[in-house]
């Protein structure tokens, strides 16, 4: 985790700089104008994949019979069902913490609650990236790595628990969320939640693609949600 972070610290502050590099050339002064929400927005997803990726092939890549016998799992009937379990647990569960928290008058409001307007401007490509890259490499490093490597090792409730709660910190980080207080503890819970489902059915299947297909739903019913919004 410590290794992913600083690998996505260290690509952001480059790819920052290379584009008040690119400002200064254009005669734009970077100072003043700051990089744009979409901008922003590129550059943190492009290095927490590019983070990920470094982290799955140096700590836990897949071998040519896992990546086979990952595939072959995908096609049980009940490797399908456990997918669909945990869409409908995670989507009903944060339900349930949204209707608390309207009705304990607690703000609840998540750090991707600005995608709104970038969603709503770009659709297709917003929702085409959050449905079907962001969660594959959120999967390699949550799911594969962190929780996997605890899981080799004989502790897969440690990994569950750790994985599922770094999960929540990267998706809503203290301190630095559009919530706080009991709001972002509520929303740690719904990512946490979500977190202990897909470890779950990664263990439970043996393959990570039901991780990334359970995780791809509960991306695309919050895009919807997003499109259906005010």
């Amino acid at each position: 985790m410590l290794l992913s972070l600083a690998l996505l610290g260290g690509l952001s502050v480059a790819a920052i700089a290379a584009w008040a590099f690119v400002q200064g050339v254009r005669g734009v002064a970077p100072a003043q104008t700051g990089p744009s929400l979409p901008t922003t927005v590129a550059i943190s997803l492009v290095a927490t994949a590019i983070s990920a990726l470094i982290v799955y092939y140096f700590r836990r890549s897949a071998n040519a019979v896992e990546r086979r016998e990952s595939w072959r799992a995908l096609w049980r009937p009940s490797s399908w069902a456990w997918v669909a379990l945990s869409v409908f647990v995670c989507t009903g569960y944060s339900a349930l913490i949204h209707t608390f928290a309207q009705g304990a008058n607690i703000d609840l409001t998540p750090t991707n609650q600005v995608f709104a307007q970038i969603v709503a401007d770009h659709p297709i490509v917003v929702v085409a990236f959050a449905v079907l890259i962001a969660p594959a490499y959120e999967e390699l490093l949550f799911r594969r790595v962190l929780f996997g490597r605890l899981w080799a090792a004989g502790r897969p409730w440690l990994g569950l628990a750790l994985s599922s709660l770094a999960f929540a910190w990267v998706h809503e980080p203290p301190g630095l969320g559009a919530t706080q207080g009991w709001g972002m503890v509520l929303l740690w819970s719904v990512y946490a939640a979500m977190g202990a489902s897909f470890a779950w059915i990664y263990r439970r299947t043996g393959s990570l693609w039901t991780a990334y297909l359970a995780h791809a739903g509960n991306n695309l019913i919050a895009c919807l949600a997003l499109l259906a919004g005010p």
